[in-house]
């Protein structure tokens, strides 16, 4: 058995995935090596499923996210942060659109 590709992959570094993903990475996701995880497509067995494009395969990271029992993203303060900044310029803008000068 070979080792696994790098240490556990923690939430940040999960929800910074982009739309697909490479086996290798989505066998870090799991938690086993790469070996394994090819023995689980070969089997049937893997988690979520698998597009093969060629010789190499692709996971959806929304299936993989699924597969670990993650159904939303998260929300993070920085972007409550902005989205309420954004807010507050439209209010702002949409305010000063609306009155009228006396």
């Amino acid at each position: 058995m070979s080792p696994r590709s790098g240490p556990p992959m923690g939430f940040a570094e999960a929800f910074d995935l982009p739309l697909s993903i490479d086996l290798r990475t989505a066998a870090r996701a799991i938690g086993v090596c790469p070996d394994t995880a090819y023995r689980l497509i070969r089997l049937g067995a893997f988690p979520c499923p698998v597009l093969r494009l060629g010789r190499r395969y692709r996971i959806a990271t929304a299936d993989l996210l699924r597969a670990l029992g993650i159904e939303e993203r998260p929300v993070y303060a920085t972007d409550l942060e902005t989205g309420a900044a954004h807010a507050a310029w439209l209010d702002d803008l949409y305010t000063h659109e609306t009155e009228t000068p006396s």
